[in-house]
């Protein structure tokens, strides 16, 4: 590769930003089985730059950069109707991270977002790794 990671295919000179990670995030959940879209209505979907120090630490992470998603919320399976006043749940991408791991490993952006935005939605609905791959692979 020429130094440039991919997108879509096509080579670009600038880093994408937050709108852009967050199309291709968006375009990923379009994609998938309609059982799972219909359990997503109302988790929030947000790009940051990098991780807080207080999720970094929540979750032993030292460096910002070696976190590129989360899901922060209560699995579907372990939800409850007495459940009330909770914070909706919440999954967010690393701008960030996601760049540093696009230019390191020369994976297309699109796939690569693609992959940690279907992992955090296998977090809400507490899929294994194996669902998780399964899922990825019906979004594809």
């Amino acid at each position: 590769m020429s130094g440039q990671a991919t997108i879509h295919g096509d080579t670009q000179g600038v880093a994408p930003d937050a709108a852009a990670i967050e199309a291709i995030g968006r375009a990923t959940i379009a994609r998938l089985p309609a059982e799972f879209r219909v359990h997503l209505g109302d988790v929030v979907f947000a790009i940051e730059e990098f991780a807080d120090e207080e999720t970094l630490a929540e979750l032993g992470i030292e460096h910002p950069l070696d976190l590129s998603g989360v899901y922060q919320g209560r699995p579907l399976g372990e939800k409850s109707s007495m459940d009330s006043g909770a914070m909706p749940d919440r999954i967010t991408l690393y701008r960030r991270a996601i760049l540093e791991e696009w230019i390191e490993t020369g994976v297309r952006l699109d796939d690569l977002v693609a992959h940690v935005t279907i992992h955090e939605i296998g977090h809400h609905f507490g899929l294994s790794d194996d669902d998780m791959h399964a899922l990825e692979d019906a979004a594809a």
